[in-house]
């Protein structure tokens, strides 16, 4: 995924066919050693293609992909379970939120101003 965040980077700032150098660079500037197979791997993909109608193609494809939370909410419907089951699942949602609350109040043993 680095490696292809690296390539949109690259064309979106106006190199329109990035080499192999112009990607190493960007990996570099942020800590990462490029890995060439991988690297070659992404530069023969996305070679000759523009990178707004790649974009474009991939929206299509993840809009058909379910979302994770619909499956959940029709699978405990489709299920039988009574009116009784959401409320219920929604008040241990919520009361495991208020644990999480005062969990995250802890400062860990430092401050933003120490």
């Amino acid at each position: 995924m680095r490696y292809v965040a690296a390539y949109l980077l690259a064309a979106l700032g106006g190199n329109e066919s990035p080499a192999a150098g112009d990607i190493k660079k960007i990996l570099e500037s942020v800590g990462i050693e490029a890995d060439d197979t991988r690297l070659e791997k992404v530069i023969s993909e996305l070679q000759g293609k523009n990178v707004n109608d790649v974009i474009a193609s991939g929206y299509g494809k993840l809009a058909s992909m379910p979302a994770g939370g619909a499956v959940a909410v029709a699978s405990s419907a489709a299920g039988g379970a009574g009116g009784d089951a959401a409320p219920a699942a929604a008040e241990e949602k919520k009361e495991e939120k208020k644990e999480e609350s005062e969990e995250s109040d802890d400062d860990m043993g430092f401050g933003l101003f120490d």
